[in-house]
């Protein structure tokens, strides 16, 4: 039997939600939609969305659970909660790089830092990052270059 998982992030979009879910399991090998809820008739005093109009969409990408929901203007995306996505390669770093900035205006922040076109704050990251920073004789060796990034080299952070 699956397990169920206990924390699951949940995306506020406006209207976005399928299309964002939809993106993002395009772009992540191991993703899947696995239920789509819509908006009933019961409670358009509150929630002024259309009956029949996609409410929540569930997908998953490489095992981890998300919902995305159409919520409305009310809220927006912004920095203050990022994914990291670790990688093991610098072949894996330029794909998501490039994958997540596909389509549309993407604001591309030092450190690795990445925000896509719904507004969602990633960080694509080397695995190793943690390991390289823990070791405090090469840590400001390699802070030093790291802030001089946008997407992360390993071999720049590695050489440092």
């Amino acid at each position: 039997m699956a397990q169920l998982q206990s924390i699951v992030p949940c995306l506020w979009f406006d209207d976005q939600a399928e299309t964002a879910a939809r993106f993002y399991c395009s772009v992540f090998p191991n993703a899947a939609l696995t239920a789509i809820t819509r908006y009933p008739d019961a409670g358009q005093e509150i929630h002024h969305r259309p009956a029949g109009s996609v409410m929540t969409v569930a997908f998953e990408l490489d095992g981890q659970a998300f919902t995305a929901l159409n919520g409305g203007p009310a809220f927006k995306l912004n920095e203050a909660i990022s994914l990291q996505l670790c990688c093991d390669t610098q072949q894996e770093i330029d794909y998501f790089w490039e994958a997540l900035g596909q389509d549309g205006p993407v604001e591309s922040q030092q450190c690795g830092w990445l925000k896509d076109r719904f507004g969602l704050s990633w960080q694509v990251v080397p695995r190793r990052l943690p390991e390289l920073m823990a070791d405090p004789t090469r840590a400001p060796r390699v802070m030093q270059a790291l802030l001089q990034m946008k997407k992360l080299d390993i071999a720049g952070l590695e050489q440092a």
